[in-house]
């Protein structure tokens, strides 16, 4: 047997034994990531010594990323919820659209909203009002919950200024031609809107009679409170959207202004996600907090109860990022990609297929389409014809399909809206797969009309 293939069955083994020791034996989910990567580290002939570091690593870049955001975005939450504002939010949207109509609005408002956040950031922002939504109308949680991380997965992986599209675009302007940012955002667009509403509202329905989830965990912590005194619905939209508004200035501060300029230094600190969210979570205090006759007391008490549930969820999500570090190390990743080289298919076929194998076997949606960008873009280089723009998207699809065990926003999700390793399989990595399938489906079909 070739040593890609043991590598790859290494990886199929570990995944396998990895959601069978959670679903049947009801091993904690943290221990059994660890588990899984010193199985694959030492199986695949990583230097015994750098399997745990390998595996820190991973699990410190991905807290690296989102601890600080989640931290704030639950406390932001939670004074969301304890001021009455996403109940306000909530009624207003109950009021203006109907019960029936809800998920198409979160769909639509996770889109825009996710267009210069990441992921994590638009679903600690928006989730207290789906959980509110699904108290007040009764609403099944999945019904609101798919469309709002349909929404958010879309854009953080088909549009730019997100990492991915903008790493492959980086890799091809370099090897095979420059890419046009402008035609890649149109084009992302396009083709992100109607991929939304299949794999969000139309998959929700579906799968919302399929699975049932009691809001429990997270959600108990955002239980909407009943006050005379709850902030406006604009005070309250504006308190949401200021780290979102916060990190669109550094974006067009960015596009405008040369690297030295202090304008855009300054932005891009405000912009910062950490600091854009921290600026967000001192301005509830006020909106939320003080204006709403809390005491200094209630705000601290507040953000010390929301915070336990966070703390296992993050060590989680972190252990699912040094498993896909470990896989990645072990040259998984690697191993997949050379045995797609030979492959003969058109170069947005290829992209797509190669970024859906590195990501199925790694878990990083950002090092699938990285390396395909690398693997593709010398044959897309001598191959007339090609639509660079459409290949970037194309490999941003195929970075996210089929997330599972070895992807931190797997763990993410599963842990905040209280699903198990069965439930976030059903309907998160089939909701990521539809998201992927339908998305080269239109890229081929606006590749043909262009």
């Amino acid at each position: 047997m070739s040593q890609n293939a043991s590598l790859l069955l290494v990886a199929l083994g570990a995944v396998l034994g990895l959601i069978l020791l959670i679903a049947r034996f009801k091993l904690n989910a943290f221990i059994g990531l660890m588990l899984a990567s010193l199985f694959v580290g030492i199986c695949s002939g990583m230097k015994l010594s750098d399997v745990p570091k390998s595996f820190l690593e991973g699990v410190g870049k991905v807290l690296g990323d989102i601890a600080v955001v989640i931290g704030l975005g639950t406390i932001l939450g939670k004074m969301l919820a304890e001021s009455g504002g996403a109940e306000v939010v909530a009624n207003r949207l109950v009021r203006a659209l109907g019960k029936e109509r809800l998920d198409w609005a979160m769909m639509f408002v996770a889109f825009i909203v996710g267009i210069p956040v990441f992921f994590a950031v638009g679903l600690v922002l928006l989730v207290p009002i789906v959980f509110t939504l699904a108290r007040e109308t009764r609403t099944p949680l999945l019904r609101i919950a798919i469309p709002l991380v349909a929404g958010l997965s879309v854009v953080h992986g088909l549009v730019p200024p997100h990492p991915g599209p903008v790493a492959a675009m980086g890799i091809f302007n370099e090897l095979a031609g420059k890419a046009d940012m402008g035609k890649t955002i149109l084009y992302s667009l396009l083709i992100g809107l109607p991929t939304a509403i299949v794999a969000g509202p139309l998959f929700g329905k579906f799968i919302s009679r399929k699975v049932e989830v009691e809001l429990r965990g997270v959600a108990e912590q955002l239980a909407p409170a009943t006050r005379g005194n709850s902030p406006s619905f604009a005070l309250t939209v504006f308190t949401i959207l200021l780290p979102v508004l916060l990190m669109l200035l550094a974006t067009v501060a960015d596009l405008a202004l040369s690297k030295d300029h202090s304008l855009r230094q300054c932005a891009d600190l405000i912009g910062h996600p950490a600091v854009a969210m921290l600026v967000a979570v001192l301005f509830s205090f006020y909106s939320f907090g003080f204006a709403r006759g809390f005491s200094r007391d209630a705000l601290s008490k507040f953000a010390n109860d929301c915070l336990a549930p966070v703390a296992s969820m993050l060590l989680v999500v972190g252990a699912g990022g040094g498993f896909s570090r470990v896989l990645d190390q072990g040259s998984v990743g690697k191993a997949i990609a050379e045995l797609a080289r030979g492959a003969h298919l058109s170069p947005l076929l290829l992209g797509w297929l190669v970024a859906a194998l590195i990501r199925v076997a790694t878990g990083s949606a950002t090092v699938a389409i990285t390396m395909a960008a690398g693997i593709v873009a010398p044959i897309a280089a001598g191959t007339p014809g090609v639509h660079l723009e459409l290949l970037i998207i194309a490999m941003g699809a195929g970075s996210l399909i089929l997330s599972h065990v070895n992807d931190g926003g797997f763990w993410f999700v599963k842990e905040y809206f209280n699903l198990t390793v069965p439930q976030t399989l059903k309907t998160w990595t089939v909701m990521e797969t539809i998201i992927s399938v339908v998305a080269l489906a239109l890229v081929l079909v606006l590749d043909w009309m262009i």
